[in-house]
């Protein structure tokens, strides 16, 4: 963490007060309590003195932003939100950004086994930056994350290239390596479950919201074509030019 340190001792209301500073946006109310929530924990987590930010923690912290991100606009505020929310508890984003990216690249293109391995091993035989990065998770003085959960799982889920054949499995073989590296796994499970969980809810407003805004899109342009008006000259006074009609008037 940078720019301040746990001595500081901010206040929620100090890091929400930073927090508005950095991002003086409005956020839609869907993404709201994501932005809330992530904001809480990062605060929560910077009060711990044993808490290190490795490679489960910066995995499961950027799924869990993109994850619960999905169709938020404009994009171009994501990486904004992403800073804002970290910088105001005294992470570092671009950091903690490159360590996940860094982490989930190294398990790409490696079979489930060999992850498995390292991550049950703390990292031992794992290319950089996931080897070091995930050696002192379960170790003495050791402070669990919700996120690692997260963290944990979604690497699992790179090593077999994206969406998981089999959920359920993957969800066991995370529990089995959070229990040698240490881990409560009941809170894993409860972790892990709330998060799938919350995922699908999310991806199910996220859709009902996209297929909301399409048919308001429709009606408005059925109610445009309908107030468009209409021309009430007959085909045949449409033909003839102002010119033909001063003509004829000009004869009678």
């Amino acid at each position: 963490m940078g720019g301040w340190t746990l001595t500081d001792q901010r206040t929620i209301a100090d890091s929400k007060r930073a927090f508005h500073k950095s991002f003086p946006y409005v956020i839609p109310s869907l993404y709201r309590r994501t932005a809330d929530e992530l904001l809480v924990e990062l605060h929560l987590l910077s009060h711990q003195q044993h808490f290190k930010s490795d490679a489960l923690f910066a995995v499961g912290l950027r799924q869990v932003f993109m994850a619960f991100t999905q169709g938020y606009k404009p994009e171009t505020h994501l990486d904004e939100l992403y800073a804002a929310i970290c910088t105001c508890n005294g992470f570092e984003p671009e950091a903690l950004k490159q360590l996940a990216e860094g982490s989930t690249s190294a398990v790409s293109g490696h079979t489930i086994n060999e992850v498995r391995e390292w991550l049950s091993n703390r990292g031992a035989g794992a290319p950089e930056p996931l080897a070091s990065g995930i050696s002192s998770v379960g170790g003495e003085s050791f402070h669990y994350s919700r996120l690692m959960a997260v963290g944990l799982l979604s690497l699992l889920s790179s090593a077999q290239g994206g969406e998981p054949s089999n959920p359920d499995e993957l969800k066991k073989l995370a529990h089995e390596i959070g229990e040698q590296l240490g881990l409560s796994k009941p809170r894993l499970d409860k972790d892990l479950s709330l998060y799938t969980s919350n995922l699908e809810k999310m991806a199910q407003a996220v859709e009902l919201i996209e297929e909301t805004l399409a048919a308001e899109r429709r009606k408005r342009d059925r109610q445009a074509a309908d107030s468009q008006p209409g021309d009430s000259k007959t085909p045949e006074a449409q033909s003839e030019s102002p010119d033909d009609l001063a003509a004829e008037e000009s004869t009678n």
